[in-house]
């Protein structure tokens, strides 16, 4: 059901700072920092052949990555986002398999639909669904 993997996210207590090791000292594209209000998040994305990075920065005061911190106050791995063909289909399958789906279909950061699924039903990892 799942297709590639389309990101792994990093949380990160310096966006600039992190998005600078990235580019300077791994020589990666790296993209613009984007805002995304509606999830508490500021983005960049570093590009690779394969897969891409997800560095996450706070956005705003009720972050939902700000927690993230608290108790990581170095950033670590957030989550991993895999590609599937349907994210309605998806959903329902996860659900009907038992796993825990965290709220509804909702535009990410690709602008594509995303779900996310709760990491106690997946080793720990919280995962993000993303229609391809």
């Amino acid at each position: 059901m799942i297709g590639r993997l389309n990101h792994v996210a990093i949380v990160v207590p310096d966006l600039k700072a992190a998005t600078d090791v990235y580019r300077s000292t791994l020589g990666a594209k790296v993209s613009a920092e984007e805002d995304q209000p509606e999830h508490g998040v500021t983005t960049v994305f570093i590009e690779l052949p394969n897969t891409k990075i997800e560095l996450l920065g706070v956005y705003g005061d009720n972050s939902p990555i700000a927690g993230f911190l608290e108790r990581n106050p170095n950033g670590g791995i957030h989550h991993l986002c895999y590609e599937v063909p349907n994210i309605e289909e998806a959903r329902d399958r996860m659900v009907k398999r038992g796993a825990r789906v965290l709220g509804e279909p909702k535009i990410g950061a690709h602008g594509k639909p995303v779900i996310f699924l709760h990491p106690k039903d997946f080793c720990g990892t919280l995962v993000e669904l993303e229609e391809a």
